[in-house]
């Protein structure tokens, strides 16, 4: 009999699966900011809290600026994924979803690729200014890069970085799922599997070496504007120099 309920459970029991849609091979530089509760509330869905870490390499932080260099896309085959590489910013918040589970929550971006414009997440607007420059000195040591990356949209929405650095020695993370939502559409998430290596530039809680020599940060304008008043504060200054990630759709 209990062979017989067991066998019955597992027949009627549901069957989760996840579908891999692309992969990508990354750089970015990520920016960790603690800007107005009160602003960032009114991008929060309905029952959605805002979550910032308490503690480690994160605390404080409640609203990420990620710029991304998407070296390589592509599809589960193999093959280049529309353009096959890709340039954008997007801000992301550390939040609680209605369940209680902490998730990551799109707020919105800023993209060089028309066909990625809204995208996934429905709220990427298309960068009608997308510059991206990097460099690098290494004719004598500390190895000297620097980034600046401009972009900007029609409706107004802009971000700017500009930073110069010593490089510093990384550490390669362990493989790990991160779940997005969409602020636009709380309904719709994915899942990134990623592996990448770090090298925190900056930061006051951990208090790593400081290789910071130049920096200036601009965000403004648009459906951003109440997030950046000019109160806004960097917590962590990193720099991912390389991520592997795979995209899953539950």
């Amino acid at each position: 009999m209990k062979q017989a309920l067991l066998t019955a459970f597992l027949f009627l029991a549901p069957t989760y699966a996840e579908t891999l849609t692309e992969f990508s091979n990354e750089t970015r530089f990520q920016l960790d900011l603690q800007v107005p509760a009160a602003a960032l509330a009114a991008y929060l869905p309905q029952g959605w809290t805002s979550a910032p870490a308490t503690q480690g390499a994160a605390k404080d932080c409640n609203l990420r600026v990620i710029f991304i260099d998407r070296v390589v896309i592509n599809d589960p085959k193999g093959e280049p994924r529309g353009k096959g590489s890709n340039r954008l910013v997007f801000l992301a918040a550390p939040v609680k979803d209605p369940s209680g589970a902490n998730v990551q929550l799109v707020i919105g971006g800023l993209t060089e690729d028309p066909s990625d414009a809204p995208g996934l997440f429905g709220n990427y607007l298309l960068a009608t200014t997308h510059v991206m420059k990097r460099q690098t000195l290494s004719d004598k040591a500390p190895i000297i890069e620097s980034q600046d990356w401009n972009f900007g949209a029609a409706t107004g929405e802009h971000f700017e970085l500009h930073i110069t650095y010593e490089r510093g020695v990384a550490a390669k993370r362990n493989m790990a799922d991160t779940k997005y939502y969409s602020a636009k559409n709380p309904s719709f998430s994915l899942i990134a599997r990623q592996e990448q290596v770090l090298d925190i530039m900056r930061n006051p809680t951990t208090n790593p070496p400081d290789h910071v020599r130049k920096f200036s940060f601009k965000a403004s304008g648009g459906t951003f504007a109440k997030l950046f008043d000019g109160t806004e504060k960097v917590v962590s200054w990193d720099n991912v120099l390389w991520l592997n990630r795979s995209i899953l759709l539950p």
